[in-house]
């Protein structure tokens, strides 16, 4: 079975990167002497910053693990071939919602880069779906759990 690709802004894939080159260094270096430390103290079997340290050590692998992963199958959005005038991850959209009134600002990148606090939803959301392949000037209206969510696509950028 093939992997499946995860496309990454030239951004996000930076950011994976260097996630994964703290996790194999500093934070390495930082649990082995926690578990030395913990060794110090003598009797193991009875030692929590022992188990705690080993703990920690194998969340920091299955994590590094996970972002070999990721990085491997990665594949960087390439601005050139995307239409400029639709809805693709790595576009930023400008929306009316036609509710409220209320204008707001997304750009749409894939899941391992989703931060909504930075206006940056995942294509695989229900808003994040909903707006793909829409043009500006569309009236596009998204099913939500909250109910149904109609927006006006005023500007889409890249």
């Amino acid at each position: 079975m093939g992997r499946e690709a995860i496309y990454l802004t030239r951004q996000g894939y930076e950011k994976l990167r260097e996630q994964l080159e703290y996790l194999k260094t500093v934070r390495r270096r930082e649990i082995i002497e926690e578990l030395n430390e913990a060794i110090a103290h003598g009797d193991l079997s009875e030692n929590a910053e022992y188990d705690a340290a080993k703990e920690a050590q194998a969340q920091n692998e299955m994590r590094i693990a996970e972002l070999e992963k990721k990085l491997t199958g990665a594949r960087i959005i390439d601005d050139e071939n995307i239409p400029i005038d639709e809805l693709r991850i790595g576009a930023t959209v400008r929306l009316k919602d036609l509710g409220s009134g209320e204008e707001l600002q997304y750009t749409l990148v894939a899941e391992v880069e989703a931060d909504f606090s930075q206006g940056k939803i995942s294509i695989s959301s229900p808003v994040g779906k909903g707006l793909l392949g829409h043009k500006e000037n569309d009236i596009v209206e998204i099913k939500v759990p909250a109910g149904i969510l109609r927006y006006k696509i005023l500007k889409i950028s890249r």
